[in-house]
């Protein structure tokens, strides 16, 4: 399986990626070994995935993701702004 997903940082803000393996990926965010983004941002929590049978698929939902607003985000993890 692969997945897209949102994690929410300490800051609040918000970080979008896709993995084939959540939980080692939430892991490795967790332990500064994920994103450079994500590095200063911990502790990161799993705020929002999506499960997809190709990487192709995740990486397209991961794309049309980032582009959506942070209001927009937030109200497809169901939080409001």
């Amino acid at each position: 399986m692969n997945y897209t997903y949102i994690l929410k940082c300490a800051d609040n803000t918000l970080y979008c990626g896709w993995t084939n393996h959540l939980e080692n990926r939430l892991k490795a965010h967790n332990q500064g070994k994920g994103a450079k983004y994500t590095k200063t941002r911990r502790p990161v929590a799993l705020a929002y995935w999506e499960e997809f049978s190709t990487k192709e698929e995740a990486m397209r939902r991961e794309a049309a993701i980032k582009k959506l607003s942070r209001k927009d985000k937030l109200k497809l993890m169901g939080e409001n702004g």
